[in-house]
């Protein structure tokens, strides 16, 4: 699909294939982090307001993924779009789209580099392949979900333009709680 060359290494986003399932189980999806995304609710006078705020940790935490295993397979299966990131032909990372076409949306569910391999632009390249694919697909809209506890998620969503559109709470099957952002397209 797209690749990116630097004078020592080259990066290539292609369609997955199911041979590639196994071996994207096996990155690490976890994250560390030294803050969260707290969530506020409130009620006054009949009137209910939620709101979050960056809080510090008392220590460093790592983050488990919420989804593991046969859950990630399946959902692999069933979306529209499953693109993996090949670094010197290792797979390194992978996004998993959803499409919404009632809505003319692309959900991404996942998008997962290798801890090894973070903070090279691996995770910039998946997202920009997921909005060229969006494009071509005539979506209108790129929505990301993340747990309120993946701040390194959280911040690197916000550097690249994408903004908070809103939450579910107990989303996920750990019980987590998720923050959208999303970006207009077109």
């Amino acid at each position: 699909m797209s690749v990116l060359q630097s004078p020592l290494t080259t990066l290539t986003i292609r369609s997955a294939t199911p041979s590639d399932y196994e071996i994207c189980l096996e990155i690490d999806h976890s994250c560390s982090t030294d803050y969260v995304w707290q969530m506020f609710l409130e009620e006054a006078e009949g009137t209910f307001t939620t709101s979050f705020r960056q809080a510090r940790l008392p220590r460093s935490t790592k983050v488990l993924y919420p989804r593991s295993g046969d859950s990630l397979i399946q959902s692999w299966q069933l979306h529209s779009c499953f693109l993996v990131a090949e670094w010197e032909e290792q797979l390194v990372g992978y996004i998993s789209i959803r499409e919404e076409l009632s809505q003319e949306t692309a959900w991404v569910t996942d998008l997962i580099v290798d801890r090894p391999h973070r903070l090279k632009g691996v995770g910039t390249a998946l997202l920009r392949a997921s909005r060229e694919w969006s494009l071509e697909h005539q979506l209108r809209r790129l929505i990301i979900e993340a747990q309120t506890k993946n701040f390194p998620a959280i911040s690197f969503l916000q550097k690249r333009g994408l903004v908070f559109c809103g939450y579910n709470d107990l989303y996920y099957p750990n019980q987590d709680i998720a923050v959208f952002f999303g970006q207009t397209l077109r």
